[in-house]
């Protein structure tokens, strides 16, 4: 059947081609569509819980999106008349930002005094460049006595300011954050240019959007090329023909922008994960081109006639094309169980990228091929490959040895897999030589960084926030957060209480606390709110009806687990002393955190059916329960030892890697097929023993399989050098899998061959083992 069908498409050839380029192309218009989203909700489905959550905190309260811009005097001394006064224009600038809706700083900080029964609410500094010595000193004590002001917006050793920066992204505008970004960017080279005195930095959840939306681009047009020029590289060595090269080469760019392109049809974004589906289909692509080719190239050196050697290598690859790319598609089909929308466009994607892969590799590649001139070197007589001869006699003679080592190296490396935890640091998703991650870590050092829990507390009626209980309350959680050596801040709408009540009993110290009476501390805050300039409002922690107040905690950079142990410890705490009001939580650290868990069981789920499914198609296409299950060893071994590996050099199982033991299961199969179908052939149809059948399997697909794993490592590693680590640790992690692949099918499945036919190959072993059976002449 497949016969007829190779002479067909040959005959056929030029209206393939053209048929293709066509429909190639259709699908590849669709990068017309092209968008960027720069946004880390883009992580999370509509319905995840901690998302509505923080949504609704949203709501509620005003949006905490922000830029802060981190400002770091080279003199050590943020209390000087010309870094005040630097802070100061840099606040008056940052008002211009792009949906900016609000602007705090050391500066504009709203400082109330008692002027006689008058509360005076002006800014902390104005015309900082004419404050005298006394001026300042009082401006650094007022500065160092504010809660709301030190670790916040100064450090507490006074050598690092801020400017935080609010903005009212739009929901559904895609180029809001990158003209953010570019505004601040060039605020920052106007504040070196005007005080060169003035180290600048920036960070905030709009720098962080902006961070994911330049990850992508920058893997789009740097890894792509690199991989481009490895496999063209590695293509020229292996294949030794120009026409075949080109063939590959094409088969390679029509997969991927046809998979890309059908992408971009369905109306979805561009993200960080989804910039790594070009290098990873590329690298997929070529497998099938070059099993097919290598065996053209092959029988057409040895005197078959052109037409001929294509026919027969679509004879004898097609099945084992069609297996390794169905259970190829499957694995990455599994990522559909993530929980994050990326990876599940990826997996998608590139199973997508695979599947045209696989049609144009065994129709267009033959067409294109056959009508090109294709010239070969003759083979010498007898050419074979001596060293795959001989790696496979010395397994089939020390196979019993082999059988034991392997399974003890393999039994210790899986005993280091507990070893790995699921954890996650999104600030840490960047290398370090990100601007965004060097100097979020440098504002969590001295000020706050990215990594905040919010809590609403909910008083349950209109203006109940100015209850004494209920702000007695909510201070007595904001004791507790105090006393926890991971909080940095916390930033309360009840120190803001406490010094107006302060204030409003003449400055006097005893009587920074609580105001005890309801209509007081309502008054307090009227007549606060009413003193406020536009934009410095208390809707930051308030929300409309002064039924709900938030508070905020700033953390040092924690890890998810730690995160999840902080909100369980403290909602246990709240549940058990402060259950009279209803309290919520949410961040982006928690929707991070919750995902990352959730994420690495679900994907568990999804290997798990992929691995029931690929067995069954394993069990059908071989035509034996034994070799079905049998193979499931060498499928399953290389994702074992890997994260055994893993567990070893680093621990840490992110949102990326737990997409990894899926997406590799189809991979890894991709070996195993060929290796068995070349074993099958020769043990079924030519009566080898088992002994020879390893020995012909060896000498007939061993270099292609060394090659195919060679491009798919290399393929792979070029990922490590991306700059997002989603990204880089799944390509080091891929890489190492398939790697440990090709050894446990050289090693570990041929003994396992052996010790399945142990009656047949035992009567045989010795004539095996000298080859006195004539073997085939070896293809690659």
């Amino acid at each position: 059947m497949v016969t007829r069908y190779a002479e067909l498409l040959l005959r056929l050839r030029w209206f393939v081609v053209i048929l293709t380029f066509l429909l190639i192309g259709f699908a590849a218009s669709g990068v017309k569509n092209f968008s960027l989203d720069n946004n880390y909700r883009a992580f999370f489905d509509k319905s995840n819980p901690q998302l509505e959550a923080f949504e609704a905190m949203q709501d509620n309260f005003d949006k905490s999106d922000n830029v802060l811009i981190i400002l770091t005097p080279s003199d050590g001394d943020v209390f000087t008349a010309q870094n005040l006064s630097t802070i100061e224009w840099v606040t008056d600038e940052a008002w211009q930002t792009p949906y900016s809706k609000r602007v705090d700083s050391l500066t504009n900080f709203q400082h109330t005094i008692a002027v006689d029964d008058d509360l005076e609410v002006a800014p902390l500094v104005t015309n900082a460049e004419d404050f005298s010595s006394e001026e300042l000193t009082y401006v650094q004590q007022v500065a160092f006595a504010e809660p709301m002001l030190v670790r916040r917006l100064v450090s507490s050793d006074g050598k690092v300011a801020a400017v935080n920066i609010t903005v009212n992204l739009p929901d559904s505008s895609l180029d809001a954050v990158p003209e953010i970004a570019t505004f601040v960017r060039n605020l920052k080279q106007k504040i070196i240019d005007r005080d060169p005195n003035m180290e600048v930095r920036l960070t905030g959840v709009v720098m962080m959007n902006n961070a994911f939306g330049e990850a992508s681009q920058n893997d789009m047009a740097t890894l792509v090329p690199v991989m481009f020029l490895t496999v063209l590289v590695v293509l020229g060595f292996l294949l030794r023909s120009i026409s075949a090269t080109i063939a590959t080469l094409l088969v390679i760019v029509m997969s991927i922008v046809g998979a890309m392109g059908l992408f971009f049809w369905s109306g979805r974004a561009m993200t960080p994960p989804m910039a790594s589906a070009p290098t990873i289909i590329l690298t997929m692509a070529v497998a099938d081109a070059v099993h097919l080719l290598s065996n053209f190239l092959w029988g057409m050196r040895h005197g078959i006639e052109k037409k001929q050697a294509m026919i027969e290598s679509l004879r004898i690859n097609f099945q084992p094309i069609f297996l390794t790319s169905l259970t190829t598609v499957l694995g990455f089909m599994s990522m559909n169980f993530s929980e994050v929308p990326p990876l599940a466009h990826l997996g998608n994607t590139t199973a997508l990228g695979v599947a045209i892969a696989f049609v144009l590799s065994v129709s267009f590649l033959p067409a294109f091929v056959y009508i090109l001139p294709c010239k070969v070197k003759p083979a010498k007589a007898n050419e074979h490959h001596p060293a795959l001869e001989a790696t496979s006699l010395f397994i089939i003679k020390n196979s019993r040895k082999l059988l034991w080592s392997i399974s003890l190296i393999t039994v210790f490396f899986v005993a280091f897999i507990p070893q790995n935890e699921i954890n996650d640091e999104f600030v840490k998703y960047f290398d370090p030589t990100v601007d965004f991650r060097a100097d979020s870590d440098y504002a969590s050092e001295y000020l706050i960084g990215p990594y905040t829990l919010e809590y609403a507390f909910h008083s349950g009626e209109e203006n109940g926030i100015s209850q004494p209980q209920f702000l007695q309350k909510v201070q007595s959680f904001v004791d507790y957060l105090k006393t926890n050596d991971k909080v940095s801040h916390v930033y309360t709408m009840t120190d803001t209480m406490k010094r107006l009540n302060k204030n409003l009993h003449g400055d006097d110290q005893s009587w920074y606390k609580l105001p005890e009476n309801r209509e007081l501390a309502a008054q307090y805050l009227l007549l606060y709110e009413m003193s406020l300039p536009y934009g410095l409002d208390l809707n930051n922690q308030l929300d409309i009806a002064k039924s709900a107040t938030r508070v905020v905690v700033s953390t040092s950079n924690l890890s998810s687990n730690q995160v999840l142990r902080l909100e369980q410890e403290w909602s246990d705490w709240l549940q058990q002393n402060i259950a009279e009001y209803e309290v919520s939580a949410a961040s982006p650290n928690l929707m991070f955190a919750h995902i990352g868990q959730r994420n690495a069981h679900s994907l568990l789920s999804g290997a798990i059916i992929a691995l029931v499914l690929i067995s069954l198609i394993l069990i059908f296409a071989l035509r034996s329960l034994k070799l079905g299950l049998l193979s499931l060893i060498p499928n399953l071994v290389p994702v074992g030892i890997a994260f055994g590996i893993w567990g070893l050099i680093d621990g840490q199982v992110g949102m990326s890697l737990s997409v990894v033991a899926g997406m590799t299961l189809g991979i890894v199969v991709d070996d195993t097929v060929h290796f068995l179908s070349k074993y099958i052939r020769a043990y079924r149809e030519k009566d080898y023993t088992s002994a020879q059948a390893i020995t012909y399997a060896f000498t007939h697909v061993g270099q292609a399989l060394t090659i195919t794993t060679l491009v798919l490592v290399a393929g792979f590693l070029v990922l490590t050098l991306s700059t997002f680590k989603m990204n880089a640790d799944m390509g080091l992690l891929t890489a190492i899998t398939i790697t440990i692949a090709l050894i446990i099918d050289f090693l570990l499945l041929p003994p396992l061959l052996l010790m399945l036919d142990e009656k047949r190959q035992g009567s045989n072993h010795e004539k095996s083992s000298t080859n006195s059976k004539p073997v085939e002449p070896a293809t690659v």
